[in-house]
């Protein structure tokens, strides 16, 4: 039985509470850790494990507690030294996105990682999710053939309250806005199907949110060997609606799904009816996938208990969550600096180094509220 400690006890805290009693015969929580004094304790009720010990210092519990394996749910300027700590402790770290707001800290991670010969996974649970899994089998099965572009739209909607938290809305605190805190997961999404791009550029802007000094729009154009992708984030968007398009030379695939092939005519215009072979085979292929047993949170905490089990590394591991980073940067320097951005960026990039994003960031705005718990 896997001894459980989460770090931080906020919003997201909730998913990661049920992904584990989604397995009661392989982990138990026994302990919560918030900085906030006494909300720990307060959550221990609220989450349904009152015999968790409560910890008002995330130092503390691990140093007393034997813990296999923590959560890390914090803001994300915290994530960095809380994960080395813990690894360095020998506990295994599951980190919510974003794994850390540099490649600096990022890379301070993998090496904690690499010498306590533990687990590191970062949270994408997207990749647990059927209509995504979707998309990867069907571009890995190589039926659309080469990619020439891909549609990303990170697209949702939030209300001038969201940033009145006291970390949000702020480059130190949160790290960034929309582009890291909201499509990190598309964009962790977008190099599991593709793989890392060659070269960023990118528009940055804040249209709605003046309690926020971060962007609340993004709009990147991302170069690939074979063709182009252009990656939305948003939190302006009226009826969040996210979609992911992939055009193939053969074939087009979309999430919500869409599988849709032309055939060319003798004059190059596309022929009537498509291409009706090709989409039967497309079809045939995602019918006869095997649904995933787990998904979200659940499914990603499922497979960190797994590889934790079984010695190997988890689907979403640190460098994964590394990329997501690495590419997020890019697209700020890109913004910042109005310039094409190429990958990968070295440790010389004065964007690689912890606070540089935040000395080299416009302020869109000045954040004009900091409540310490969320309005519900």
């Amino acid at each position: 039985m896997l001894r459980i400690g989460i770090i931080g006890t906020g919003g997201i805290a909730q998913a990661h509470v049920e992904g584990y009693r989604a397995f009661p015969h392989e982990c138990e929580i026994v302990a919560l850790a918030d900085a906030l004094p006494g909300r720990a304790a307060e959550k221990t009720v609220a989450f349904g494990v009152p015999d968790a010990a409560a910890y008002d210092d995330p130092a503390e519990m691990i140093a007393r507690e034997r813990l296999d394996l923590v959560s890390i749910c914090t803001p994300p300027s915290t994530h960095a030294s809380l994960a080395i700590a813990a690894l360095d402790a020998g506990v295994n770290v599951l980190v919510e996105k974003p794994m850390a707001p540099s490649l600096e800290e990022c890379d301070a991670m993998l090496a904690a990682q690499e010498r306590s010969g533990r687990l590191l996974s970062v949270v994408a649970q997207n990749r647990f999710r059927d209509d995504l899994a979707t998309l990867k089998e069907v571009v890995d099965s190589g039926l659309l053939g080469s990619i020439s572009h891909v549609r990303v739209d990170s697209a949702w909607w939030r209300g001038l309250p969201y940033y009145d938290l006291w970390w949000r809305g702020t480059w130190e605190k949160e790290g960034g806005g929309c582009t890291l805190n909201h499509a990190i997961h598309h964009i962790d999404l977008l190099i599991w199907l593709l793989g890392r791009p060659d070269e960023i550029t990118a528009m940055l802007a804040n249209v709605q949110h003046d309690n926020a000094e971060v962007e609340d729009l993004s709009i990147a154009v991302l170069r690939y060997e074979t063709g182009l992708a252009q990656l939305t984030s948003s939190v302006v968007h009226h009826g969040q609606d996210q979609e992911i398009v992939i055009q193939g030379a053969n074939a087009r695939i979309s999430q919500p799904w869409k599988v849709v092939a032309e055939r060319s005519r003798p004059d190059g215009f596309p022929e009537e009816g498509g291409d009706a072979a090709l989409v039967a085979r497309i079809e045939a292929l995602v019918a006869g996938r095997a649904p995933l047993a787990h998904r979200g949170h659940e499914g990603q905490i499922g497979d960190v208990l797994a590889a934790i089990r079984e010695g190997r590394a988890p689907i979403a591991d640190g460098r994964d969550g590394r990329s997501a980073v690495e590419v997020v940067t890019a697209i700020y320097k890109a913004g910042f600096e109005r310039e094409h951005v190429a990958l990968p960026l070295s440790a010389a990039d004065p964007y690689y180094r912890a606070g540089q994003l935040v000395a080299h960031a416009p302020h869109f705005h000045e954040k004009t509220a900091s409540l310490i718990e969320a309005a519900s």
